[in-house]
């Protein structure tokens, strides 16, 4: 496990395998695993608002935002929010400390 990732959500992703070759196919982390994340409050999305303010309103920590993304799993973009068409819509707000990614 890298020392970068200790703490990280990614810090059990794991690193692409080395081809036959003996070298990497690509330099970067599989995918994360994703638990399912429980949303325990409906927000109903007004104007102006995004998902590093919600994360500081709900956990105090706007750096906190991927949960409610990993809530609303139909949230591709974050810019989806900010769009007319997202107004109104209704988003899980998860715990912050949640199995998937606390």
């Amino acid at each position: 496990m890298s020392t970068k990732r200790k703490g990280s959500r990614y810090q059990d992703a794991l690193a692409f395998t080395p081809a036959e070759g003996g070298r990497p196919m690509f330099n970067g982390l599989r995918p994360r695993r994703i638990g399912k994340a429980t949303g325990v409050i409906e927000h109903i999305v007004r104007d102006k608002e995004r998902l590093d303010l919600l994360a500081l309103h709900y956990f105090n920590d706007p750096r906190k935002w991927w949960r409610i993304v990993d809530a609303n799993p139909d949230i591709v973009f974050s810019a989806d929010l900010l769009i007319e068409q997202g107004m109104g819509e209704v988003i899980l707000i998860p715990r912050v400390n949640e199995p998937g990614g606390g």
